[in-house]
């Protein structure tokens, strides 16, 4: 039996570091797929998070270090369009991390099934949802009735981690996470410790088909929200919980494959950030252990940081630095984590 269906997780997920031209119709490719969900920071530059999807279109942008809702991008400005081999950008108007001349950008970039189709499977219908079963991945925009609700997704299992933000107007994101429980949620854009609301989710876990909903930050009535879901994938995703131990030599968390990107939270107390670490920004070449790090909940231009160092092996990924933000003492973490390369497989990952 297979290890992974997964072959090559380049074809679902994939970093792109590009240096912005600030003019117009700057293509990039080499992406390897038309991504349909593009994650966007600005290396050089305090800038905010730039976040874009085939499902709200091109002319929509969120940022996870802000709540903001929907910022509409005007036509040959910021972001031009989802390519067959990457993204067209342009000249910068937003304060946002997409083309400013000379700065040094990384994109996330992930593909689902282009702007999808509506989804019947919850009591309330999506507008679109966009599917990837194979990776995982599905996103969703639905209008929200103010009571509890189901909401399609559309994966097939249930997913294990989800992330949502009210687009109509300013309101935090919100994370549900199967490590916390579905009676507890995080905040994308704080520092903010897990916290306990049963309306949430509804206190119910999502099933192979529905998530569930029935608070004002996921299902406020006649406003409009996104949703990203993730399910594990063997040898390509996972999403789970660690305990750090302080020390520089640090916990050793097991995924099954070689991570590409990795992204942390501390749930147990509050003042920590949500660390951003992949292996295409490492400042040594070809070297596992990565201290580039940046954070989902600031605008901060990229920092290097040895307290935060993460060394990103063959089968997982071990913490190298003793930081509050990804490694205090006995202090519960969730993660987020995609593949370069399965450990066994048709295209295993090996061990530098």
């Amino acid at each position: 039996m297979a290890y992974t269906t997964i072959k090559k997780p380049s074809d679902y997920f994939n970093t792109k570091l590009f240096t912005g031209t600030g003019s117009d119709n700057n293509a990039i490719t080499g992406v390897g797929f038309q991504p349909d969900w593009i994650w966007f920071k600005n290396r050089s530059t305090a800038n905010d998070h730039a976040i874009v999807d085939a499902v709200r279109g091109a002319n929509k942008a969120i940022s996870s270090n802000n709540n903001s809702g929907n910022i509409t991008l005007n036509a040959g400005q910021d972001f031009d369009s989802f390519d067959s081999d990457g993204f067209t950008v342009d000249t910068p108007n937003q304060l946002m991390s997409f083309n400013r001349s000379g700065d040094n950008i990384v994109t996330w970039n992930w593909k689902a099934n282009g702007q999808g189709s509506s989804n019947t499977d919850g009591s309330t219908n999506t507008i679109y949802t966009s599917v990837n079963t194979t990776a995982g991945l599905s996103i969703s925009s639905y209008t929200g009735t103010g009571n509890a609700a189901t909401i399609g997704h559309g994966l097939g299992v249930a997913p294990k981690m989800i992330i949502i933000k009210r687009t109509s107007d300013s309101d935090s994101w919100t994370v549900g996470h199967n490590s916390l429980g579905w009676g507890k949620f995080l905040r994308l854009d704080t520092t903010a410790a897990e916290s306990s609301n049963t309306s949430t989710w509804n206190n119910t876990a999502p099933t192979s088909s529905v998530f569930s909903v029935n608070h004002a930050d996921t299902n406020d009535n006649n406003r409009t929200f996104i949703a990203y879901c993730f399910a594990d994938v063997t040898g390509y995703s996972k999403f789970g919980s660690y305990t750090g131990n302080g020390n520089a030599d640090g916990t050793f968390v097991y995924t099954g494959f070689k991570p590409a990107f990795v992204m942390v939270k501390k749930t147990s107390e509050s003042g920590n950030n949500w660390v951003m670490s992949d292996t295409a920004r490492s400042d040594v070449s070809n070297a596992n252990v990565n201290d580039q790090v940046l954070y989902a909940n600031l605008n901060n231009s990229e920092e290097s940081s040895s307290g935060l160092s993460m060394d990103l092996v063959s089968n997982g990924f071990k913490l190298r630095g003793n930081g509050g933000d990804h490694n205090n003492n006995s202090q519960t973490y969730i993660y987020m984590c995609f593949a370069s390369a399965p450990l066994v497989g048709d295209n295993p990952a090996t061990a530098r």
